[in-house]
């Protein structure tokens, strides 16, 4: 009987041992299992936005690289680049720094990791694959392929547009045309800008709105950079229709672009006198007449020409015509103005301002104008002097007598 106990006792402390070995063994289990349960839906992997991409030899290549860790513990990630072609060069990087592992928190995606590559200058045309590797250790393990297919063909067609390409105005108009540079390359591109005018033309090619003109720009890998450019017609051009070609040359491609301006005419007006001078003499209150001569100097008719002046306080002026409906190329026309000084007006050189402006061209003249005194009162002075020397004389013949 106490045998049987006794083995009781055996078995019961035997079947606990058991119990025991199996919670220790099942713990651990069970931790890495919860350490290695996803927070979010998903599974620990590493990954780049293309699975394929056409590259250049030569190019330098920066991917974007994504490292996703799901789980509920983070994780430091080793890195490692598992298979790459012969005579290539490849590495991650973070904040311009080579770097092998990255720390990622759980539950996050961490974007910050580049993949460099360097395509050797020597590599033919073809398919090369590129392995990456991630591992965290455990359960949290994955690999990426990446294919780059090397070809002697353009990646992308780079471009070189303006927006409104074709422009009308007068030979006084400055033209501004907006253009737009877009580098479809997979690497940074240093664009030069040479311009094919006319003689006489001006061109300038300035990044965006800024005042600064430029003879190069560079433009990084698959981005664009607004452009200004300005033309200037030279002042004697007549109307017509100008071609202007600007060119984007980098190492690679050569980007012409195609302006064209038309010259709808040039207007240009000029103001003097027949004689040539600009300067007279006048009285006070007294009217006095000024020849002027108006002459179309552009190419293109011009209508509604106008006469006015600035003149000294209380000067006054008119003019016949005052108006000049209609003036044709290279022509000229006579008009008269008539000046009448203050009469508050002492003897002096006063200046005026004589303008003949229409909607599109003007020009001045400044006059230079001597006031006169009355020769009235140069008489009546003459007789009180005379009157003065005849009383002296008188008077000192009665002296002498006495």
């Amino acid at each position: 009987m106490n045998m049987d106990i006794t083995n009781h006792g055996k078995r019961s402390l035997q079947n606990i041992a058991v119990f025991a070995v199996l919670i220790a063994l099942f713990l651990p289990l069970n931790a890495v299992a919860e350490a290695t349960e996803p927070a979010v839906p998903g599974a620990f992997e590493i990954s780049t936005p293309y699975t394929g991409m056409t590259v250049k030899a030569g190019e330098d290549l920066n991917f974007p690289v994504s490292i996703a860790n799901p789980s509920k513990s983070s994780a430091d990630v080793v890195l490692g680049i598992e298979s790459l072609p012969e005579g290539w060069t490849a590495y991650f990087s973070a904040d311009n720094a080579r770097i092998t592992g990255a720390h990622v928190m759980p539950g996050s995606v961490d974007s910050t990791v580049e993949l460099n590559v360097v395509v050797p200058v020597s590599a033919a045309d073809g398919a090369y694959a590129l392995k990456l590797k991630a591992d965290a250790g455990a359960l949290l393990r994955d690999e990426y392929d990446l294919t780059l297919i090397v070809s002697s063909e353009e990646v992308g067609n780079s471009t070189f547009e303006a927006q409104y390409p074709s422009q009308e105005g007068d030979a006084t108009t400055a033209f501004n045309f907006s253009a737009t540079l877009v580098n479809n390359m997979l690497s940074d591109q240093t664009y030069s800008f040479t311009a094919y005018a006319p003689e006489g033309w001006k061109v300038a090619v300035k990044p965006g709105r800024e005042t600064t003109q430029i003879a190069s720009i560079d433009v990084a890998a698959r981005k664009s950079q607004s452009l200004s450019i300005g033309v200037t017609p030279p002042e004697d051009v007549a109307a017509g229709e100008y071609a202007i070609q600007v060119t984007a040359a980098s190492a690679s491609v050569q980007l012409p672009i195609e302006l064209k301006v038309k010259i709808t005419g040039s207007y240009k007006l000029s103001l003097d006198t027949p004689s040539g001078l600009l300067s007279l003499d006048a009285h006070a209150k007294e009217e006095t007449p000024v020849a002027l001569r108006i002459t179309n100097a552009g190419n293109a008719e011009l209508t509604n020409i106008n006469l006015n002046s600035t003149m000294p306080a209380d000067w006054t002026a008119r003019f016949e015509p005052a108006t000049i409906d209609v003036l044709e190329q290279g022509a000229t026309v006579e008009a008269t103005a008539y000046i009448t000084p203050s009469g508050e007006a002492i003897s002096g050189d006063y200046a005026f301002k004589l303008t003949a402006k229409t909607a599109k061209a003007s020009d001045s003249a400044e006059f230079r104008v001597t006031i006169k005194t009355q020769t009235t009162w140069g008489f009546v002075g003459i007789g009180i002097i005379a009157v003065l020397a005849i009383g002296l004389v008188a008077l000192f013949r009665r002296l002498g007598r006495r």
